[in-house]
Formats: C-alpha cells, sequence, structure tokens
C-alpha cells in the first residue's frame, strides 16, 4: 500500500496519454489486473490493474504511484448491501477530499481512536482513493472502524522498540492500527539510512495498513529508496494446493528520480479478492488464472470463487508460472511475518467487513536504501532509464508504454481537476450508516 504529487506525466507531456476528468467507475480491483481505459467522461471506466498518501495539500513532489496502473475496486460497492443485477450502474457522486477526510477522522475519533491517530489513517485511505485504489480507501473504514469497536484492535497504541541496531530494528505495534504502526516503522527506517546507508525495520502485532506503496513514498520523499511489504489473512491457494495458505502478501518498491519516481505496488497473487467480488456483483466470469474450486481446480465462476477463497498465485497456474507469484509470497511471509515473530500463513485470522473478533498480528517489514551510498548520479540514471522505457514502441499507438506509479499519477490530477472524489451509491449508502452508527455528521456532496 501512499501518495503525493506534482503531477506532471511525461506521457502527458507526449501527449501519449488524455487526461480523463475524473476517477474511477464500477469495474475492477487492485493490483495486478490489466489496465483502467480512460475516457473524456465524468469518470473513466475500468479494466485494470493495480498503492498511497496524504491529501492533496499535501502532496509530495517526485513520488509516484503506486502500481502499474489505476482501478476501480470493489469498495465503491459496500459488500452489505444488495448485490446489483448485471449491467446495473449507479451514478458516482462528488466528495471534496477534504470532506472525505474530515468524515474518516470523524469516524475513526468516534470509534476509541485519539485525534493523531485518527488523523494517520484518514490520510491513508484518502490518498489511496485519490490514486484510484478504492478497494483501500474508504470501502476499508467499515472494517477498521468495526475492528475498534470489538476492541481487535487498539485506537490507541503506540509502537515500541523491542531491539535495535544502527541499521536495523524489532518493533512490537502492540496491535495499533496499521498506519500508526507503518508510519512508525518507515520512519525509523528512514532515520537509520540517512546515518548508516540502510534502515530495515520489521514489526509484529500490526494489523491491516492499507497500501504497501504508501509507506514506499514516505522513503521516497527523503531521497530514498523505500520498500515495504506486509502478510495478510490467507488468500493464496499455493501451486498444487486446495487450500488458501498464503495472503495477498504485497510488494511495493520505490525509488526517486529527478522527476517523476518509479513506485511498484503488487500483490503476490494473480489478483485480490475485490476483483472477484466485482465480477460476481456484475455477473459476468472470471477471467482464467484469477481464482480456483474447493477441489483446487481453476474454475470462471465468481460465485464458487468467493465462497471458495481460494486466489490463484501471481502467474495463474503451474504451467502459467504460477509458482513464481507463490514463491514470491512466501518470500514475503518470511520477511515479515517469520523475521518478525508475528503470525504467518494460516496462523493469521480471517479478516471480513464485518472486522474480526481476534488480534491479526501481522508482520510487516519496512526498508529505506541511500541510494548516496552507492554510485553517484542514481536519480539522474533512473530518469534515463525510464526515458529508455517511455521511449519504446507500442503494441498498440494509442496505449504508450507506462512506468509503475503513472496510473495513479493520473488519477490524483484527475482528482483535482473534478473538484473532488468521486464515490458510487453504495458506498455512499454504506458511509451514511456508519454516520448514524458513530453518531457523527454524515459525509456532504459538492
Amino acid at each position: 500500500m501512499a501518495l503525493r504529487c506534482k503531477v506532471i506525466l511525461q506521457s502527458m507531456k507526449r501527449g501519449a496519454v488524455t487526461s480523463p476528468s475524473v476517477c474511477c467507475s464500477t469495474t475492477t480491483h487492485p493490483r495486478n489486473s490489466q489496465w483502467a481505459t480512460f475516457t473524456n467522461s465524468a469518470h473513466p471506466t475500468v479494466t485494470t490493474s493495480k498503492g498511497t498518501s496524504n491529501p492533496s495539500s499535501n502532496i509530495v513532489p517526485r513520488t509516484s504511484g503506486a502500481g502499474y496502473s489505476c482501478y476501480v475496486p470493489a469498495r465503491h460497492i459496500s459488500q452489505s448491501s444488495t448485490r446489483m443485477a448485471p449491467g446495473t450502474t449507479t451514478k458516482p457522486k462528488l466528495v471534496a477530499v477534504e470532506e472525505s477526510r474530515r468524515f474518516m477522522i470523524d469516524c475513526f475519533t468516534a470509534a476509541n481512536t485519539p485525534k493523531e491517530n485518527a488523523v494517520a489513517m484518514a490520510d491513508l485511505l484518502i490518498a489511496a482513493d485519490q490514486r484510484g485504489h478504492f478497494s483501500h480507501g474508504m470501502n476499508r473504514l467499515e472494517m477498521y472502524i468495526n475492528d475498534l469497536l470489538k476492541n481487535s484492535t487498539d485506537g490507541y497504541a503506540v509502537p515500541k522498540i523491542l531491539k535495535e541496531t544502527p541499521a536495523t530494528a524489532w518493533v512490537d505495534g502492540l496491535n495499533g492500527l496499521g498506519a500508526v504502526v507503518g508510519n512508525f516503522c518507515m520512519d525509523l527506517a528512514i532515520q537509520k539510512a540517512k546515518q548508516v546507508g540502510v534502515g530495515w525495520v520489521c514489526a509484529k502485532g500490526s494489523n491491516h495498513y492499507g497500501i504497501a506503496g504508501w509507506y514506499s513514498l514516505q522513503a521516497m520523499k527523503e531521497g530514498l529508496i523505500g520498500i515495504s511489504m506486509t502478510n495478510t489473512s490467507p488468500l493464496m491457494a499455493p501451486t498444487r494446493s486446495k487450500e488458501a495458505a498464503l495472503g495477498t502478501n504485497p510488494i511495493a518498491v520505490g525509488a526517486p528520480a529527478e522527476t517523476e519516481g518509479f513506485l511498484l505496488d503488487m500483490a503476490t497473487t494473480a489478483v485480490a479478492v475485490g476483483k472477484i467480488e466485482i465480477q460476481r456483483r456484475k455477473g459476468e466470469p472470471l477471467p482464467h488464472g484469477w481464482a480456483q474450486d474447493p477441489e483446487g481446480n481453476e474454475t470462471t465462476d465468481p460465485e464458487l470463487a468467493f465462497k471458495t477463497g481460494c486466489l490463484c498465485p501471481l502467474g495463474g497456474s503451474e504451467i502459467t508460472s504460477g509458482y513464481k507469484g507463490y514463491g514470491l509470497g512466501a518470500v514475503v511471509d518470511i520477511l515479515s511475518g517469520v523475521l518478525a515473530g508475528a503470525n504467518y500463513s494460516t496462523k493469521v485470522r480471517k479478516w471480513t467487513h464485518a472486522g474480526a473478533d481476534t488480534h491479526a498480528d501481522l508482520g510487516q517489514v519496512f526498508i529505506a536504501v541511500n541510494p548516496d551510498c552507492f554510485a553517484p548520479g542514481f536519480e539522474g540514471r533512473l530518469e534515463d532509464l525510464h526515458a529508455r522505457l517511455h521511449g519504446l514502441a507500442p503494441t498498440d499507438p494509442k496505449k504508450p508504454v507506462l512506468i509503475p506509479g503513472e496510473k495513479e499519477r493520473l488519477n490524483i490530477e484527475a482528482v483535482k481537476k473534478a473538484g473532488g472524489i468521486q464515490y458510487l451509491e453504495n458506498q455512499l449508502n454504506t458511509c451514511a450508516s456508519l454516520a448514524e452508527r458513530l453518531k457523527i455528521q454524515p459525509m456532504r456532496f459538492l
């Protein structure tokens, strides 16, 4: 899971990409998908793929978005709402960024969370929505609030350092909110990287921390290379397995360049589980290589896939190299859960919109590297690499080669031009219900 902007897309400079006038419509989900297709309509349509930051007032220059694209996630559609009939669409409503942020902060403070921690979580979620990663934005709010109300997450927890060297640290998140733990750890890694060249911090006792790219972006803002990983509830079926035993286990790697940086934020599963939900709500079959049935066979039935909860690894089946995604997912669990002494694999509890009754105890890792400790001129060479990639002849002239993070920057710019973020009616209904439950001011529309 992060964001900030100074959106001057090189592709837009070249006139290769037309700027959409707003966000995304109800089509897909984060991390590893296909690309969102933008139009000049009020909200681009999506068939896309798949990372976070502060509200527009805090957007940082030189940073880039996460992942290769923007997508339309399942969070636009409340999981507690009635399933839509195939082909049914709902008209999005525009909400000012600061109003969305205000609403999130109010929700957290009403759910046993101090203002400082509420702000940290709101900044994380609003950044995801600005980037087009709605599955990890407002859509996650209800889940976090339910965890807080059930006391399965401690909104007041302050992480503490258990063990430390000049370059490393082991942290206990004490069951705190993901952004609180993540920000603490990446700040510590950044300090160490500035002092000794590298900072490696792992944490146990954490919770869902949003888009991994949010933390990599924090390092990029300081001129550092940033890496972040987390394990999650089991959703991936390892190659040759009938059962899920690893999470979506995302990896984010960010590096600063002279203008826009590089930021890859990807799950190690073929798709995020929200994409399955989207297809289910649309009543459309799944593409091949996304999920499997209870017998371990590939399925294109979204209902069966949703019920089974077994995503294929990145790469799909064994014959299409899915074992590579399985291996990457296991690496994330080793470097986060196993190394930090946190839960891992099937030891991690399941998590739903209703919240959880037990602690997650997720493991996470945050790494910062100072490129100045190596060959001089890193940012210039990375800029040259970007130029070489941008200069490649595209298979479709209308779809130029992009750098990881460009799609997110395009979404940020679209939100700024529109004056706010578009949420679908089902998401807004969920927010209205939250406001009533928590007895706070409902979200206002533009």
